[in-house]
């Protein structure tokens, strides 16, 4: 057999789950999800937004190490350095065709500016066939929101046609902004980039295409800085050094709180720790809370980085997932069948859509994958209301009920558990060529190539 059907084992989860999996609402997961939310709670109060590099984070990050420890266990900090960013104190204001200040939020790696004042111009989508064809030489950018060049490709049309700063219109109505990063490769961004509220967006494009005159005062002291970071790593060892890891990222922007993205994934991590702590496994379990995947992927790129020949069974990513309603096997046919065979063997409980096979990229599980890794998440979705406040200082713990984190954790914790406790499952890797054909099957190799993250050196792109 070779490796891909190595790493398939029939019956692996039926026999798991007639070991005695737990997953009733008032069971030990459900024990352990309200544990977890708990936690949530402290760290989204007490600290905020935890942005990476920043003094919040560090110490949000030490206080969910404390919180492991008082269960007994041994949490690792797993220090590494990456291309950061702070927030300065940045200002819009719109002073044509009168004055008001604008709610605006620069994107990461936007870099300092002494103010200025220009003319603004739509750009529609930002595409070449959207600039006007007058110069635009020292005026900023309005773009819509459904603009879906990758960014490294906006800012080079920017660059040529000498734009002095780019407003992008959020996609979200209701005064919301969408923080994000402006470089998924840590580079320091060639003008000042800014997401604008939609409604505020929408009034300047009105205007402009009543032939108003539109200027705004610009003024950014936010600035790029390397920083020291770090991971949070749990091993829970079992009869076998092969790993199952778990990851979510652990960083949020610093607009809100971060209790959807990714504090949800963190509560998970700690509610699986809190729930298999003293468990006899046969496979080791690794809960991973990375740090910098807003700004890049940074610490699972790291930890990805670390493996070297290490057995690895599959990496399970949680990021922003609510109650599952299907399991992905993120393009990796061979996945498939396992978890057919785990979702059938849950019976009543089975998800609603079952298993899905889609890839994606823009996670943690990207840099495993990369690394040959075979990776798996959920498709969980969450409430819309609660949702549409990703990113922004809607984002806080309220919008988090405890159900979610008990609903979800019992499946995550049904799922995890019997790929633990399957002494026979085998750990595998894909090869640079496998693995340069998942990427290529999903149609990944454009949106990749368009944020400098594709790694093979044969381009396919016809």
């Amino acid at each position: 057999m070779n490796r891909i059907v190595l790493f398939l084992v029939l019956g692996l989860v039926s026999s798991s789950v007639a070991r005695g999996t737990e997953t009733a609402a008032t069971g030990p997961a459900a024990v352990s999800a309200q544990a977890a939310h708990a936690m949530l709670t402290r760290l989204c109060d007490d600290f905020g937004g935890r942005l990476t590099g920043s003094a919040v984070n560090r110490g949000a990050l030490e206080q969910l190490g404390g919180e492991l420890r008082a269960l007994g266990l041994q949490p690792e900090l797993v220090p590494f350095t990456m291309p950061g960013w702070e927030r300065g104190a940045d200002r819009v204001e719109l002073v044509a065709p009168f004055a008001r200040p604008l709610r605006v939020a620069a994107l990461s790696y936007t870099q300092p500016q002494a103010a200025f004042v220009a003319e603004v111009v739509d750009l529609g989508l930002g595409t070449e066939e959207n600039y006007p064809t007058v110069s635009v030489q020292g005026k900023i950018g309005l773009l819509g929101a459904g603009a879906a060049l990758p960014m490294r490709e906006i800012l080079r049309l920017a660059r040529t046609h000498g734009l002095a700063g780019l407003l992008l219109i959020n996609r979200e109505n209701g005064g919301l902004l969408l923080a994000r990063t402006g470089s998924f490769i840590g580079e320091a961004l060639p003008l000042p980039v800014y997401t604008i509220t939609q409604e505020e967006g929408l009034w300047l494009q009105r205007l402009l295409a009543r032939a108003r005159p539109v200027r705004v005062r610009m003024e950014t002291r936010s600035h790029c800085r390397p920083v020291e970071t770090a991971n949070l790593v749990l091993r829970l060892p079992g009869k076998s050094p092969a790993r199952i890891i778990v990851g979510a990222h652990f960083d949020s922007w610093d607009l809100g709180q971060g209790a959807l993205d990714n504090g949800l994934g963190t509560a998970q991590l700690f509610a699986l720790a809190h729930f298999l702590r003293g468990r006899e496994l046969a496979h080791t379990v690794e809960l991973v809370w990375f740090n910098g995947e807003e700004q890049g992927l940074w610490g699972s790129r790291h930890q990805a980085s670390l493996l070297g020949g290490a057995p690895v069974v599959a990496m399970l990513n949680l990021d922003m997932v609510g109650v599952p309603v299907a399991v992905n096997a993120l393009g990796e046919d061979a996945l498939v069948p396992l978890l057919e065979r785990w979702n059938a063997a849950r019976g009543e409980r089975k998800l609603p859509l079952g298993v899905q096979n889609i890839n994606w990229f823009g996670s943690d599980h990207t840099p495993y994958q990369l690394a040959g890794v075979r990776a798996i998440t959920f498709h969980g979705p969450l409430d819309r209301e609660s949702v549409r406040y990703y990113h922004d200082l809607g984002d806080t713990i309220d919008k988090l009920p405890e159900k979610v984190v008990i609903d979800s954790t019992a499946i995550i914790a049904d799922f995890v558990l019997a790929l633990a406790n399957d002494p026979q499952l085998t750990a595998g890797r894909r090869s640079t060529a496998e693995t340069r054909e998942l990427f290529l099957r999903a149609g990944l190799e454009a949106r990749m190539r368009g944020l400098g993250w594709w790694p093979f050196e044969t381009a396919s792109i016809k």
